[in-house]
Order: structure tokens, then C-alpha cells, then sequence
């Protein structure tokens, strides 16, 4: 018998799918039943499965200890470092208030000893200015005490930055920004030219303006060195100056005080003037500067203060060494944008070669 192709398709899916009628013939005629009371039975474990599975369990719950433990110590060391954070900030206020006590002890042993008020105050990284006025029996002062933090709060500076040129000691502050100023050295004018010349030898930036000149007549170099020392004297040689490293400085005479001991003035500078607005300068055993400049009403040597009481009040004071700076009508205190002193020339400040200049 021939099949048709469509006959053909028939009878193979029929042998195909044969057993599964079968299969589902067999389910119908048994009719099995499903109990819901008792819960289905799971497949068998093998003990390594459930040893495996324990093993498992095991570690997560040593991972969850672990991380318990870790937490608690964590929360532990924080607590230690705020404590121990709190107890550093109090420790370094303790030691900044330590360190700061000296320092004040000092300053009130100075206003003291000057026997005035401090009236003015200037601070930052670079320098620490007070200024103080006092009044003594013949005369009236103002002192500035200068602790240089760095070589950044202290220059001196040429008139108009130029030898031969001239300006106030305001001028000069206002030019350069600077938060105070004092006069410097003397000098000589050219009446030819009218340009007025530091004296002697001068210093500016580490480097001799116009050469070295040995000390004569009781001339004094005064400067400060490049770590900040004061340092003067009379010099015969370049080569001992140069060993002080001189930063800068000027020249004017005489010696106060070396080494805590009054020095011998002059006669000329003791009598001519007697009296006379002054400016001189010195240094604390520990470093810091002292300048004082004194009122006077002309240079007619009655008015203002000698260089004996200076040199009296400097020693007083605990000043190690000192110098006088160039006085009279160039005798000039800035401070702040003011002047401080009362200038001789008709209240007029002079115009001068050289300025110390002092800097936040």
C-alpha cells in the first residue's frame, strides 16, 4: 500500500508520540492521589553536602563576630583620637600661652623700666613693633622695641633708592609700603650739585655703596647683620666688617654701650649740642632693637636730651649694645602713617640719605 506524502507525515508523528499517550493513559486509568498534610520529603543530602553547608554557616557566622569585633575596635580608636586630638589642642594652647609668657614678662619689664605706656602696637610673621612714650625730667621720648622674625621686617633704604638722593624718612615709608621708620645715618651734601651723601661707609642690600672707609674721628658703622644681629663698631678693615655679614647699615658716632658697659663720648659730641633731639638705637640680650628718639625744639643745645642720659637710660633698660644715629632736625619717627616725634626744623621732617624702614 502507497502512502501519500501527508500519510507519511501522519504516521511518523504518530509512532513519535506514542509512549507519551501512553504514559498519560496509564496516569488517568491509576487516578494517584497528593496528600498536603505531610510536607514534601526533600532529596537525600550527602553528609559531605551537609558538612559543606555547616562549614559555610560557620563562616559567615565568624565573619559576622569578626566584623562585630572590627567595628567595636574601630569605634574604640576613634573615640581614642578625639580624646587624644582634644588633649594635643589643649596641650599646644598650653604650650603657645608658655611660650608667649616670657615674651610678656619681657615686655612689662621694659614698659617698666621706660617708665611711659605702650601706645601702639604692629604684628605679623615677619616682625613684632611696640611703641612706647615716655617722659623723663628734661626731655621726652618714644621708644620702639623691634623683634625681627625674619629678614623680610626690616631694611634701609637710600634716598629715592638713588646715592645722592634725598627724601623724608615719610616719604620713604609711603614709597615702600612699610608700617614704620626711623632715621638712619648721617650725611654729607655736595653744595655744588646739592645732592646729599650717606656718610662713610654705608651698606644696602649686602653690598658697600660706594666702598669701604675706615673708621675716623670716632665714625661707628651701625647695621644689622643678614641673621638679624645688630652690629657696629669702628671698622679699619673691610675684611673685619665683612666677617659680621653685614645686610645693611650706615654711619654716624659714637658708640653708647658695648657689652652692657657705657662707652667714652667724645667731647665734641658731649657739648656740641649739649642737648638735642636724638635718635639712637640698641639691642636686647636676646636680640630684639630698641630705638629711641627724643623731642627737642631746635639744635641750639637746650632742648631735648643729652647722650649721657641716653646712655643712662639705654643701661637702665638692660641694653647690651647701642648706638646714637644721626639727630637733631633729621631726628624722624613714623609709625602707622604718622609722625610719632616732633621734628626740630620748624616741625618740618628733613631730607635724608638713609632710613630704616620696618615691615609687617
Amino acid at each position: 500500500m502507497t502512502l501519500n506524502p501527508i500519510q507519511r507525515i501522519n504516521r511518523m508523528m504518530l509512532l513519535a508520540l506514542a509512549p507519551f499517550l501512553g504514559v498519560i493513559g496509564l496516569l488517568v486509568w491509576s487516578q494517584p492521589t497528593v496528600s498536603l498534610d505531610s510536607p514534601a520529603k526533600l532529596p537525600a543530602v550527602s553528609l559531605q553536602q551537609q558538612e559543606s553547608v555547616q562549614s559555610a554557616l560557620s563562616r559567615l557566622d565568624r565573619a559576622g563576630g569578626d566584623a562585630a569585633l572590627t567595628r567595636s575596635t574601630i569605634e574604640k580608636y576613634y573615640e581614642l583620637y578625639a580624646k587624644s586630638s582634644a588633649e594635643a589642642g589643649r596641650m599646644s594652647q598650653l604650650a603657645d600661652a608658655a611660650a608667649a609668657r616670657p615674651a610678656a614678662v619681657f615686655d612689662s619689664r621694659v614698659a617698666a623700666k621706660l617708665g611711659g605706656k605702650m601706645t601702639r602696637t604692629a604684628s605679623s610673621g615677619n616682625i613684632d613693633l611696640k611703641l612706647y612714650t615716655f617722659t623723663e625730667e628734661r626731655y621726652k621720648g618714644y621708644a620702639l622695641k623691634v623683634d625681627l622674625k625674619s629678614d623680610k621686617g626690616m631694611k634701609m633704604v637710600l634716598g629715592e633708592d638713588k646715592v645722592g638722593g634725598s627724601e623724608t624718612t615719610m616719604q620713604a615709608v609711603r614709597r615702600y609700603g612699610a608700617i614704620a621708620g626711623v632715621n638712619a645715618g648721617g650725611f654729607a651734601d655736595d653744595p655744588r650739585s646739592g645732592k646729599r651723601y650717606p656718610l662713610s661707609t654705608t651698606v644696602v642690600g649686602g653690598k658697600y655703596v660706594y666702598g669701604f672707609e675706615p673708621s675716623f674721628e670716632d665714625l661707628t658703622f651701625i647695621g644689622l647683620s643678614t641673621d638679624r644681629k645688630l652690629i657696629g663698631g669702628k671698622f679699619y678693615k673691610q675684611e673685619d666688617l665683612d666677617k659680621l655679614k653685614p645686610a645693611f647699615g650706615a654711619t654716624f658716632v659714637p658708640i653708647l654701650l658695648q657689652g652692657g658697659k657705657k662707652q667714652p663720648i667724645p667731647a665734641q659730641w658731649a657739648t656740641s649740642p649739649a642737648r638735642a633731639p636724638r635718635t639712637v638705637v640698641g639691642s636686647f640680650k636676646n636680640d630684639q632693637l630698641l630705638f629711641i628718639v627724643t623731642d627737642g625744639y631746635d639744635e641750639n643745645g637746650k632742648s631735648g636730651a643729652t647722650l649721657s642720659e641716653l646712655q643712662d637710660k639705654l643701661a637702665a633698660l638692660g641694653i647690651k649694645d647701642a648706638y646714637n644715629l644721626d639727630g637733631g632736625g633729621s631726628s624722624s619717627l613714623i609709625f602707622d602713617g604718622q609722625v610719632i616725634n616732633r621734628p626740630s626744623d620748624n616741625g618740618r621732617l628733613r631730607t635724608l640719605a638713609t632710613n630704616f624702614l620696618f615691615f609687617k
